[in-house]
């Protein structure tokens, strides 16, 4: 008899990390290898802005899923276990039109279309195993499973990035697309076969959660009053601003190297996710490991100045320099840094959660750093337009800067618990 999730510490590992590695394919592969192809192929930076803002839209109404997963969260197969398997057999379905693509350059409308059709199911997935780790993991352990859980993002961020911008360019759209419709099922097959829970825990997971899932008005009412508390605006609302500055940075540095310092759009794509890729991996597991043993408060903060420091300093060279140098290595370092703060910034949101609704307040805080996203995705191709791409970068560390300053000013404070 197979082992669970629940029993087994390697297996718990193993599972979100290739869960989340299934998330980071099609995200690399449509916001790095397909957004760069598309710059490269002198498509306005209006239009690839409005398709990386498309993709990621139904991330940002993420929120709605958490409640009705958690009202509706016991199975025969455990807790939320059925809703990731349908939420990916759905994904893989809808990820198999891409097939139809005959030039992604011209048809960029209906490459949108398919992508936001697979993001809607995606999303669903994600907030289905959120709300499984938090019902699996212990508060001991959070840290080094979202570090496995962001490391898995990672290597399938580069591996859609680098992976299948090599394929894109050496066979075609079609083996690209195809290729990633099969890594979603072969790990949609793996998890169904995998158990969540040892029998006994099971029908006793099972028995209690039919007992008290509350009604939609009360997960409504304790999730609200959740997110509007004073602990979780303070915390929340710089992560959320820190994603932003960090989407509006990342969005014009494609646009500076592929369009203004002449690199190539497979170059850039292979380089964002194939170099450091291992290194990165080893980054992010350690800070999920030092999560759990150090002052969390402590890690985030240190961890957003350094990003905003770098963004003033990186942008600030760019400005007027172009070493290919230098430029790398800030490409390694962000690669490096970025995912490191996730790991200290989402135990701490766990944190912070309700435990009466935490898949559902969990979620809500993921779609809003998707939000996020989304709006610096679309800000950048306009941006573009007027402003030198380096200037967006060093504007928003500056902004950044003046936040992380005016919290620890007015002493906003970090709960102690985490």
């Amino acid at each position: 008899m197979l082992p669970s999730v629940q029993q087994n510490a390697p297996l718990r590992y193993f599972t979100f990390f290739y869960l989340y590695f299934m998330q980071g394919v099609p995200s690399g592969f449509a916001l790095t290898a397909l957004a760069n192809y598309l710059i490269g192929q002198d498509v306005p930076p209006a239009t690839v802005g409005a398709f990386a803002s498309t993709v990621g839209l139904p991330w940002v109404v993420q929120m709605a899923w958490g409640p009705l997963i958690d009202r509706f969260s016991s199975s025969a197969l455990g807790p939320y276990k059925r809703w990731v398997v349908f939420t990916q057999l759905l994904a893989f379905a809808a990820s198999l039109p891409l097939q139809a693509i005959q030039d992604p350059t011209r048809q960029t409308g209906l490459l949108a279309a398919l992508f936001f059709t697979h993001s809607l199911f995606a999303s669903v997935q994600d907030a289905s195993v959120d709300a499984l780790a938090i019902s699996l993991v212990s508060d001991r352990e959070k840290g080094r499973v979202n570090g496995f859980m962001r490391g898995g993002l990672l290597l399938g961020i580069s591996f859609g990035a680098a992976g299948l911008s090599y394929l894109l360019h050496a066979y075609g759209f079609a083996i690209a697309a195809g290729t990633m419709s099969a890594v979603l099922l072969l790990f949609t097959l793996l998890f169904i076969a995998t158990p969540m829970q040892g029998k006994e825990a099971l029908r006793i997971s099972i028995q209690g959660q039919t007992d008290s899932n509350p009604e939609f008005r009360l997960v409504f009412t304790r999730l609200f009053r959740s997110l509007l508390s004073r602990e979780s605006l303070a915390v929340f609302g710089l992560v959320f601003f820190s994603y932003l500055c960090f989407s509006l940075f990342t969005r014009s540095l494609s646009f500076h190297l592929i369009q203004l310092l002449g690199w190539e759009d497979r170059q850039l794509s292979l380089f964002q996710g194939g170099w450091g890729a291992a290194i990165t991996l080893v980054v992010v597991l350690g800070g999920g490991y030092l999560a759990d043993r150090v002052h969390l408060r402590k890690m985030y903060y240190c961890t957003i100045t350094g990003l905003a420091v770098f963004l003033v300093l990186f942008n600030g060279y760019l400005l007027g320099y172009s070493s290919d140098g230098w430029v790398k290595f800030g490409l390694v370092f962000w690669g490096l840094a970025d995912p490191l703060f996730s790991v200290c910034s989402f135990p701490l949101l766990m944190a912070i959660c309700d435990h009466r609704v935490a898949g559902s307040q969990f979620t809500a805080y993921m779609a809003l750093i998707n939000l996020s996203d989304v709006i610096g995705a679309f800000l950048s191709g306009w941006l573009l337009q007027a402003v030198v791409p380096p200037m967006i970068g060093l504007t928003a560390g500056f902004l950044l800067l003046t936040i992380i300053a005016w919290q620890l000013y007015t002493r906003a404070r970090v709960p102690s618990a985490a």
